[in-house]
């Protein structure tokens, strides 16, 4: 189904965002108002200086002399300068709340993405919209937005201006629009696709860096350098034609307007003299009309100039409004059953699930691990061990079945209490920028003592009293600075500090040394006393002591029991023992 607001114009809804600041808007319109007021009377005063005072030589008195239509020129400059001054930095102050509301709007959305979702964009495609194409609409709003009224407001005017003081004047400078339309309404096609293809191409670029500078090591050690410069310059090539495409079209449109600008003031000034050698039609009336139609005729330039900022500014309302819309699909965190303590019981009934339609992962599933008990899943690659973690965290809906902790369906639970109450260490530890308190708290409200004794209990201390900063030691991105064993250790400390009823660890143990696998063992004993703990491992040895141990084989559970009985068993578990 989709969102009601799918249906209406990326810009329209764009436009709704600024209805927080109508008053300043509608101030900037006043002034706006004020200053096409002041350029549309300009030619007015001229014209009355030409006809009235140089030509008919008209007596000169009072308001009525040239010195007096000088100071009314030279304040009419006057004020529309500053009132144009004050619109301006009015309306800049309005786009950059704008551009800000919605950057973070963007932000949150993609927060509360669902991984089925987020499964779907590339990280350079989000980053795309978060930044590259926020900052496109920055340039409309502040320099565009305000001046397509001021220009449409102008062209109103100035059509009014000339049919009044002569219509056959007027039809001979309009002759030329229906050429300018054509031309714009095909250039505008063009543009729009142009820009599609520019924003796809930043976005592939964007994607291509985040990932060759995540994966530097690797390249550097398959020596692929040659190879990925390869495929850059690939991208950097198709990007380079998309922009000279981009910069020919624009380079056509100006051109184009000013020879029928000029064309149109040649047919008036060829169609005007005839009538002043008749004597019926006056040289300042001429005049302003020349004037009128290089001031119309600006405005229509102005346009051309920023349609590539509009256009632009389509395409990325678009795209942003893409992932905008996706509004039914985001997770609820305000919905559901508050429980602020979970037990920890957990149960699957027949659960069957598919990342793509009917591509089973799980078929029909069904265990209970009581609460305080320590569960492993083991299985080859693809048996769907991490899935079970997956879903049981709610990062995805199962198609058949349910999950219940503690006797309640997870899908009735709110989600913060759910994802509050279980906590995943993963094999590759993700740390972000900043100090190790930070990474342990999460910027949550927890004490140092509490986190001192989370670094004790995770066995984390030992490395960190030996840091020169010890807890606030800066963590660079992605914990680059520390080995795998101490991101693991880390990961444990930030659990404990967070104390879950439910523990889980996904391949913890996998990439460690056998003395830091011991010290992770300890921790992992000190996070499993009284409490649920999952773990997924390839290592046999770090599962003997579990309560239970399911075997998986291609989405079902093949075995279960403890070590002792799948032994006596005889079946794959001891199998695989044996190797």
């Amino acid at each position: 189904m989709k969102h009601p607001e799918q249906k209406q114009h990326s810009l329209l809804r764009l436009l709704k965002m600024s209805r927080p600041y109508w008053k300043v808007i509608l101030g900037c319109v006043v002034c706006v108002i004020a200053v096409n007021g002041a350029e549309l009377y300009k030619p007015l005063v001229m014209q009355k200086v030409i006809d009235d005072f140089l030509v008919a030589d008209k007596p000169q008195h009072g308001f009525s002399s040239i010195p007096a239509m000088g100071a009314l020129y030279m304040l009419l400059i006057a004020g529309s300068s500053v009132l144009s001054a004050v619109q301006i930095n009015s309306m800049t102050w309005v786009g950059q709340k704008i551009i800000t509301d919605l950057r973070r709007t963007v932000f949150s959305h993609i927060q509360r993405m669902p991984l089925s979702l987020l499964d779907k964009y590339s990280s350079g495609r989000l980053i795309t919209r978060a930044t590259n194409d926020v900052e496109e609409l920055s340039e409309m709003f502040t320099d565009v937005l305000i001046d397509l009224f001021k220009d449409v407001f102008l062209l109103i005017g100035i059509v009014v201006i000339m049919v009044r003081l002569d219509w056959q004047l007027s039809l001979i400078g309009f002759a030329v629009l229906p050429f300018i339309f054509l031309i714009t309404n095909f250039m505008k096609r063009k543009m729009k696709a142009n820009f599609v293809v520019i924003k796809r191409l930043t976005g592939r670029i964007n994607g291509f860096f985040a990932e060759n500078i995540s994966g530097m090591k690797l390249v550097q050690i398959f020596n692929m350098q040659r190879e990925k410069e390869g495929e850059f310059q690939e991208l950097n090539d198709e990007y380079y034609r998309a922009s000279l495409t981009r910069l020919m079209l624009h380079s056509i449109l100006r051109p184009a307007i000013e020879i029928f600008n000029s064309l149109a003031i040649a047919l008036l000034v060829w169609y005007g003299m005839g009538r002043i050698m008749n004597h019926t039609l006056d040289i300042g009336v001429l005049y302003a009309f020349t004037n009128y139609i290089k001031q119309f005729f600006d405005p229509i330039n102005d346009l051309a100039e920023k349609y590539n900022i509009i256009q632009s500014a389509v395409v990325s309302a678009d795209r942003i409004f893409e992932i905008l819309n996706e509004e039914d699909s985001l997770e609820d965190y305000d919905s559901g059953m508050h429980l602020e303590r979970l037990q920890g019981e957990i149960e699957f009934r027949h659960v069957w699930f598919a990342y793509e339609k009917e591509d089973w992962v799980l078929k029909d599933v069904s265990f209970r691990i009581q609460k305080g008990q320590t569960a492993a899943f083991v299985g080859a690659t693809g048996a769907g061990k991490t899935t079970i973690i997956n879903l049981i965290s709610r990062f995805y809906q199962v198609q058949k079945g349910e999950i219940r902790i503690d006797g309640v369906n997870i899908n009735d639970i709110n989600l913060k209490d759910l994802r509050r109450n279980i906590s995943v260490v993963l094999q590759d530890v993700f740390l972000f920028s900043g100090s190790i308190r930070d990474n342990i708290t999460l910027s949550n409200d927890i004490s140092d003592e509490t986190v001192a004794e989370a670094l004790e209990l995770s066995c984390a201390d030992a490395f960190i009293d030996e840091l020169p900063h010890k807890m606030d030691e800066m963590v660079m991105e992605r914990g680059s600075t520390f080995s795998a064993g101490q991101r693991q250790l880390l990961a444990f400390a930030r659990t404990i500090a967070h104390n879950p009823a439910i523990f889980v660890l996904d391949e913890a143990t996998a990439n460690i040394d056998t003395k830091t696998e011991k010290l992770i063992q300890k921790s992992i004993e000190n996070i499993s006393r009284d409490r649920t703990t999952l773990i997924i491992a390839h290592r046999l040895s770090t599962i003997r002591n579990a309560d239970m141990i399911f075997l998986m084989r291609k989405g079902r559970i093949v075995e279960s029991g403890n070590h002792e009985s799948l032994m006596e068993l005889g079946g794959y578990y001891a199998q695989l023992n044996a190797v």
